[in-house]
């Protein structure tokens, strides 16, 4: 039954969808052995290293899945693990004040981030593996997700950078009705005892709203892989990669992130034209390749205006 769901929305055979789930949770694991203990903050440098590696790995399957299934589906996957990277990038944002609001020590993080992650993971599968299906069975989706990604372009330009305090967030206040919690430490642990009460702690508490924030974010970015691709397989690895960087990338960008005041418009730009793009399906016909290009281009042209005008403000401080 598994075989012949696989085989109706995507090309790659089962043996594939296994092997690289298996590779994903060994990695991962590999991850928090290697880059995980220890009690000091993850250092920049190790952050990029790590980043590089998952990047790497990345476009490294993409070149392979390119060359067995052909060129077509590899030029998906890296459109599509493009789109998620930058979408990824935006989270961080959220991920900051996540961090900021309950006090998170920057030793703990990675903890935090990890498995922030690994849940991430099983959301976007069973999200992806819907989709693929209802897209199956029934094409005017296309259409819905393309309205919701044009909304949300309109919203990421009309969204302010006020802060928010993450601690009123329904979810924290849903535990704190059913599970104890205290504003204690105690080394890098989700629950702790206070006078015989079992209590979750603040890094617990952060996990929860990570995990409702990407769920949320997913809202966004599963619409905007389908746009790119409808084979589940495509879509499901490119985002699941894109993924896993976003802990190590956290701690690269985490004192840079602010500076990318034009992230936001880049984005909307990106999830504007990839939305349209699916309301004309069946009118214009843009090939893979155009979209990488655009998205390219957005993403590039962001962050070089971000990295210049903070420099034109640096020069007029001096």
């Amino acid at each position: 039954m598994m075989t012949n769901f696989i085989a109706g929305v995507s090309v790659a055979p089962t043996w594939l969808w296994i092997a690289f789930c298996v590779g994903i949770l060994t990695l991962l694991f590999v991850d928090l052995s290697l880059f995980g203990k220890g009690t000091h903050k993850t250092s920049r440098k190790t952050a990029l290293i790590e980043s590089g590696i998952w990047i790497g790995l990345a476009l490294a399957f993409n070149l392979w899945f390119a060359f067995e299934f052909g060129r077509d589906l590899g030029v998906e996957f890296l459109t599509g693990y493009l789109v998620e990277k930058s979408l990824s990038v935006d989270n961080l944002f959220i991920i900051l004040l996540i961090f900021s609001s309950f006090r998170i020590p920057g030793k703990d993080q990675h903890r935090v981030l990890f498995y922030g992650v690994l849940g991430a993971i099983v959301l976007r599968a069973i999200f992806i593996l819907l989709g693929a299906q209802l897209l199956h069975s029934f094409h005017w989706i296309l259409y819905i997700f393309g309205g919701v990604l044009v909304i949300t372009a309109v919203k990421f330009l009309r969204e302010t950078d006020e802060k928010i305090d993450v601690q009123e967030n329904w979810s924290i206040r849903l535990i704190k009705k059913i599970i104890p919690t205290t504003q204690s430490f105690r080394g890098n642990h989700f629950f702790i005892v206070e006078n015989g009460v079992r209590k979750a702690t603040p890094l617990f508490l952060a996990l929860v709203v990570i995990e409702v924030t990407d769920l949320i974010f997913a809202v966004d970015s599963i619409p905007a892989i389908f746009s790119v691709t409808q084979d589940a397989f495509v879509a499901f690895a490119s985002n699941i990669l894109a993924i896993l960087g976003l802990r190590a990338l956290y701690f690269v960008l985490a004192d840079w992130v602010g500076k990318l005041r034009y992230l936001k418009p880049g984005l909307a730009a990106i999830l504007g034209f990839i939305g349209i793009k699916m309301l004309l399906m069946d009118m214009i016909k843009i090939p893979s390749w155009i979209s990488l290009l655009v998205i390219f281009s957005i993403l590039t042209t962001a962050a070089l205006s971000s990295w210049y005008v903070a420099k034109l403000e640096e020069r007029g401080l001096k």
